[in-house]
């Protein structure tokens, strides 16, 4: 079988000769997991997946946000009103979840996100 042929490092510079993109002086360091990788297991979980996200979703089909503005769509997401941010407590609190359609949660998602840049100051 065939190898690909050796290039140069793409460090500015470097001439050293490798088979992928840097070499090992000049590797980039890898990206930090985002926080919450700790817990986002969690969401495969059977006390997820078999009790409190369909029972949610049984309870309230509907939209919440959908509903605020008059219409009635099905919802698909079984969100956390207030992030539980590794609290297994807040986690499996059945009186913090709301269901969400997957647009409604994708834009409270983001909104949060942006405010925990904003107030980390990153």
């Amino acid at each position: 079988m065939a190898r690909k042929p050796l290039r140069p490092c793409r460090h500015p510079g470097c001439t050293r000769l490798v088979s992928g993109g840097y070499c090992p002086e000049h590797q980039p360091p890898k990206a930090a997991r985002c926080v919450s990788a700790q817990w986002h297991d969690w969401y495969s979980l059977k006390v997820w997946t078999d009790d409190l996200r369909p029972e949610q979703l049984r309870r309230e089909p509907f939209c919440r946000e959908c509903a605020r503005e008059g219409k009635r769509v099905y919802a698909t997401v079984a969100d956390h009103i207030k992030p539980h941010r590794g609290d297994w407590a807040l986690f499996t609190d059945r009186s913090n979840l709301q269901s969400l359609c997957k647009r409604h949660h994708d834009r409270k998602t983001a909104l949060e996100k942006a405010e925990n840049r904003r107030q980390s100051g990153r």
